[in-house]
């Protein structure tokens, strides 16, 4: 089994279709690695930026920890939500006092919703075909 060369936390996180595995380094600089880029490379919108720091400033660890994660599967906006569950779950292995600030922010709890499939008959999973007047 692979052991790495620093002690670290990790945490899963889950939104839509995106998984997101986030390895928190206590003792850190505070910087955000995601996919072997930087936060501000990886995601272009500061709301996206600012939804994946969220657990870090409600716990007051802005500067204090780095995170390094990877990301698959989905959209930016679902892999922004997947991070900051991720990084949530991860801030509870380093602190269990953290539980009832992340708790009531509700940033431990998985989002269940998801793209609803597609039904035949139907051009998406609600939309029905247009017909014309005759």
């Amino acid at each position: 089994m692979y052991k790495s060369k620093k002690p670290y936390l990790y945490g899963t996180g889950r939104r839509k279709s995106s998984v997101a595995r986030v390895h928190l380094f206590p003792n850190g600089t505070g910087t955000i690695t995601i996919n072997g880029r930087d936060i501000d490379d990886y995601f272009g919108l500061d709301t996206l930026k600012l939804i994946a720091r969220q657990p870090l400033v409600a716990t007051d660890t802005v500067g204090k920890v780095d995170v390094v994660a990877t990301i698959s599967g989905g959209g930016v906006t679902g892999q922004a939500g997947a991070l900051r569950h991720g990084i949530a779950r991860a801030l509870l292995q380093a602190d269990e006092s953290y539980r009832a600030i992340l708790k009531k922010a509700g940033y431990l709890t998985r989002d269940p919703r998801m793209k609803e499939r597609k039904k035949y008959g139907l051009k998406a999973a609600r939309r029905a075909p247009q017909f014309s007047k005759r």
